[in-house]
C-alpha cells in the first residue's frame, strides 16, 4: 500500500513540474548504500505523541477526515527555486489526500521563521513541517508546538536542542559520505597503486554548525581514513579534521581562496591530485584557481560535488569535476507527504534510523532517502533520460 501510495504521489509531482515548467529528478541509481540503513522503527523513548487521537483506555479512535485538518509548511525562502518546488510539490500530494495547505516562507531569517511557526501554534493547524533556517533558532516556537499537542516533522534538517521534534525527512547525508569515499577510491586508483605510491588530496566540507554536513563528513572518512593512515592519501596541509574542513556559510569564495592557499603553499613541487568538496559551489571556486594555476587534462584532479546543479552537469561534461551527487527533492517531498499522512490518520510514519540524528535533546526518528552519484557514464540517462534536466537546459 505504501509503494502505491508513494507512486501516486511521485506521479503528481511529475505533473506539478510538467505544468510549472521545472525540471525534477526521478531516478535513483543505487550508488548510495540505502541497503544499510537500519530498518527501524521509532521506539516509545524517541517518538513524541504521533497527533492521533485516543481514549483514556488506549484505544485508537478514528480521527478526523483529512479534509478538516490543517498542514503547515515552514520553508526557508521562496526566491531559492528547491525551497519554492518543494512546497507546491507537498502541496499538490497534501491536497490528493483531502488536507488543506498553509505555507509560509521566512525568507531566510530565522527570526521569522520562529514566528510564523509560533503563528501557526496559535492558530491551531494539525501538523507543521518545518525546514529549519538555522537548526538552532526553533526552539521556543517548536515548544509552543509541542504546547498546543501539535506534531512538528523536520524536513531535510533537525532543528536542534529541543524534544519537540517527532521525525525528520531527510537525505542520508552519511550515506552520501560513504558514497563520495567509495567514487574517489574508484576514480583516483586508490586500490591500485603500486607500494610507495600515493595520491594528494584536500577536503572541503560544510559548515561546522550544520549537523548534515559532520554526518556527510562521517560517512567520508569511514571511507577515506584508512587509507590516510596508510600514507596511500596524503594532505600536505594536513587540514583533514571536520573543523579544519568546514566552510561557513558554503561559500563558493571561501572555497576558492582556501583552494589559491593551498596551491601556492602547499603544492608548487607536486599537483593536487583529489578535490574533495561536499558542494557543486565549492567545486566551481575550485576550478576557477586550477584554471588560473594552469592545470590541464592532463594534471586535472579528481574533484566532486554535492548537488548536481546544472553548471556541475556541463563541468563533468568537459572534465573538470568528476562528478556529483543527486538528491532528488521530489522523493523527499513524496515521503515528507507519506509521515504526515500517518501522523493524521494514527499510525506511526515508517522510519529507516532511529540512531543517528541526536538534536542534543533526543533522539529524532527519521526516514532517509537515498540518493544518485552522478558522473559522465550515467549523466545522460539519469538527469535528461529522467527528466530531472532537459536536453536544451543541459546545452544551453
Amino acid at each position: 500500500m505504501k509503494k502505491n501510495r508513494m507512486a501516486a504521489l511521485l506521479c503528481i509531482f511529475c505533473a506539478t513540474a510538467v505544468l510549472a515548467g521545472c525540471s525534477f529528478g526521478v531516478r535513483q541509481t543505487g550508488n548510495v548504500d540505502n541497503e544499510n540503513l537500519p530498518q527501524t522503527t521509532a521506539s516509545d523513548e524517541t517518538r513524541p505523541s504521533d497527533g492521533g487521537s485516543k481514549t483514556d483506555d488506549n484505544e485508537q479512535t478514528d480521527p478526523p477526515s483529512t479534509d478538516s485538518r490543517v498542514i503547515a509548511i515552514s520553508f526557508p525562502d521562496a526566491s531559492v527555486p528547491r525551497w519554492a518546488s518543494d512546497a507546491e510539490n507537498m502541496k499538490q500530494g497534501l491536497e490528493a489526500l483531502g488536507y488543506q495547505v498553509q505555507i509560509q516562507y521566512a525568507q531566510n531569517e530565522p527570526k521569522r521563521q520562529a514566528e510564523q511557526i509560533m503563528e501557526f501554534a496559535a492558530g491551531k493547524v494539525d501538523c507543521v513541517v518545518a525546514a529549519p533556517v538555522n537548526d538552532k533558532k526553533l526552539k521556543k516556537a517548536a515548544a509552543k508546538l509541542q504546547k498546543a499537542k501539535i506534531p512538528l516533522i523536520a524536513y531535510d534538517s533537525l532543528p536542534m536542542d529541543t524534544d519537540a521534534v517527532s521525525f525528520l525527512a531527510a537525505f542520508d547525508h552519511k550515506g552520501i559520505g560513504n558514497s563520495i569515499g567509495k567514487e574517489i577510491v574508484k576514480k583516483a586508483g586508490l586500490d591500485d597503486l603500486a607500494d610507495g605510491e600515493y595520491r594528494t588530496a584536500e577536503f572541503f566540507m560544510g559548515p561546522k554548525d550544520d549537523p548534515e554536513s559532520l554526518y556527510l563528513y562521517q560517512g567520508l572518512m569511514e571511507v577515506l581514513q584508512p587509507y590516510l593512515d596508510q600514507g596511500i592519501l596524503v594532505s600536505n596541509t594536513a587540514r583533514t579534521s571536520f573543523e579544519d574542513t568546514a566552510i561557513a556559510d558554503w561559500s563558493q569564495e571561501t572555497a576558492k581562496q582556501r583552494c589559491e592557499n593551498y596551491l601556492e603553499g602547499y603544492y608548487t613541487q607536486e599537483d593536487l591530485d583529489i578535490c574533495i568538496t561536499a558542494y557543486d559551489g565549492f567545486a566551481y571556486g575550485c576550478k576557477e584557481v586550477f584554471m588560473a594555476a594552469g592545470y590541464t587534462q592532463d594534471n586535472w584532479p579528481v574533484v566532486s560535488g554535492v548537488g548536481s546543479e546544472l553548471a556541475a552537469c556541463k563541468n563533468i561534461l568537459d572534465g573538470t569535476q568528476s562528478f556529483t551527487v543527486c538528491k532528488d527533492s521530489r522523493v523527499l517531498a513524496a515521503e515528507c507527504v507519506e509521515m504526515v499522512d500517518a501522523l493524521m490518520n494514527g499510525e506511526e510514519p515508517q522510519v529507516n534510523n532511529a540512531q543517528l540524528y541526536d538534536n542534543h535533546v533526543m533522539i529524532v526518528p527519521a526516514h532517509l532517502c537515498g540518493t544518485s552519484m552522478i558522473d559522465a557514464d550515467n549523466l545522460q540517462e539519469v538527469l535528461i533520460d529522467g527528466g530531472y534536466y532537459t536536453q536544451q537546459e543541459l546545452d544551453g
